[in-house]
């Protein structure tokens, strides 16, 4: 499977899933082939056929039950969060649901029928109200952090105990992320979040913003660039991976690997 390797490498991702498919024919009990195949059915925005090659993983080695129940919600999670952009559903809100977010959320359904105006009105609004959360990210301070895409700005996308979530950055005091090692980790980085009260939990950080899986471009499918589309004056939606900005610079989501709040700041 080294020539895979090397057009994945390469951005030739559609070659890569038919070599897969091909190896996969020859040798249909070979898990490792079908984690891969998996893994490329994620990049490519095709859930329903990564979730049915987890259900093959199931019976076909135990040694794969771990990641097969964990994804299997993350794949939920994935058509629950694309109907939350489309403003058909809401997402869960980690914590007391702060006042400002419900302004996000309208802007989200303004902007589905059109009113970009008033979208952009709403969340300036939202931003303006937000509370900065000061902290330092792989060691160095800022005074405020948000998501780059306004659609979100002060709220983090997060998996948590196979749910869909929204966090406020105000209600997190420290987000430990891997290092990206298999090819699922440049759709889903894995994170240790810390509680602005003290609670912990593992989960996953969604690497692209919604959509990114139609792209035309590979790199923007493998999180290796982020884009800015225009959809209408004044509104931007960002494609590919997900980029956090700070009052000192803008940092690619799967550069980073601590970030520390202070979340006092952010309450008063």
């Amino acid at each position: 499977m080294q020539d895979v390797s090397r057009l994945i490498a390469d951005g030739e991702l559609d070659a890569a899933l038919q070599q897969t498919q091909q190896h996969i024919r020859q040798n249909p009990a070979d898990p490792k082939s079908r984690i891969l195949l998996f893994q490329l059915y994620c990049v490519q925005g095709l859930w329903d056929k990564a979730l049915n090659q987890l259900n093959v993983l199931r019976d076909l080695d135990a040694s794969t039950l771990l990641m097969v129940s964990t994804y299997e919600q993350v794949l939920l999670c994935e058509a629950l969060r694309k109907d939350v952009f489309a403003a058909r559903k809401t997402p869960l809100i980690f914590g007391e649901p702060p006042a400002w977010l419900a302004l996000l959320l309208e802007a989200l359904m303004r902007e589905s029928s059109g009113d970009f105006q008033q979208a952009v009105q709403l969340r300036t609004q939202a931003l303006q109200q937000a509370p900065a959360t000061a902290g330092a990210l792989d060691g160095t301070p800022f005074e405020w952090i948000a998501d780059a895409d306004s659609r979100l700005g002060p709220v983090l996308e997060a998996i948590v105990n196979g749910r869909y979530y929204w966090v406020p950055f105000i209600q997190i005091s420290k987000i430990q992320l891997e290092k990206p090692t298999d090819l699922r980790d440049l759709v889903w980085i894995p994170a240790q979040f810390t509680w602005i009260n003290g609670g912990e939990a593992s989960g996953l950080i969604p690497c692209r913003y919604p959509g990114s899986e139609m792209a035309s471009d590979a790199r923007i499918r493998l999180s290796r660039l982020t884009e800015w589309n225009e959809v209408a004056d004044g509104v931007m939606h960002g494609t590919g991976q997900r980029l956090l900005a700070t009052d000192v610079d803008d940092y690619a989501l799967l550069d980073v690997r601590t970030i520390e709040f202070n979340p006092a700041a952010g309450l008063e």
